[in-house]
């Protein structure tokens, strides 16, 4: 991990920072609009368990209830589409930009600089919560109330992680403008 770490710091230089915030800004206005129009005509406004920070096993098994056959499928068809490349963008963004703001933050060596490994976790946790999720729209009515149970855990852990990385990286930002502020004023 820590090899993997110290690659990610030395890859992330301000070209490469520039273009995950590229692509990250370029999916968020193209792609998320497009994708959020079609889950609601899926989910009948209904929400996604994905988009939420808890839920149940019942509340999951309602939602595949209300969704309808085609609904569910359209689900899952989402979960394996757009949701494998959407958690592979906010990750890179995430990894990369925490990457080049600690560098700048913290000398190496220091075990905190791992923090950026943390959007890793994050989009692990993302893809158990798709697998669960589409695990119980496939097999709906029949259930596995282990995966049903199993689900909500990930997200909730998927959250936790993702602001996880977002305070790291705006803390970090935060720090980072300080630091700045203080030696132009000290000049």
């Amino acid at each position: 991990m820590v090899k993997f770490s110290s690659w990610l710091y030395k890859i992330s230089s301000n070209w490469v920072t520039l273009s995950a915030l590229i692509l990250f800004l370029l999916f968020t206005a193209l792609v998320l609009p497009r994708q959020t129009r079609q889950a609601e005509q899926y989910s009948s406004d209904l929400g996604s368990p994905d988009l939420s920070f808890y839920y149940s096993a019942q509340t999951l098994y309602d939602l595949a209830e209300q969704y309808g056959e085609s609904g569910r499928d359209a689900y899952v068809y989402a979960r394996f589409t757009f949701d494998l490349v959407w958690p592979l963008v906010y990750t890179t963004f995430l990894v990369i930009t925490i990457s080049w703001v600690l560098a700048r933050l913290i000398p190496s060596g220091n075990q905190s600089r791992l923090l950026n490994l943390t959007p890793f976790t994050a989009m692990v946790f993302d893809f158990l919560e798709n697998i669960a999720t589409s695990v119980v729209m496939v097999r709906y009515p029949n259930q596995i109330p282990i995966i049903a149970n199993l689900a909500p855990i990930f997200t909730m852990v998927k959250w936790l992680l993702v602001a996880t990385s977002i305070s790291v990286l705006l803390i970090g930002l935060f720090l980072l403008v300080w630091r700045w502020l203080a030696r132009k004023i000290s000049k």
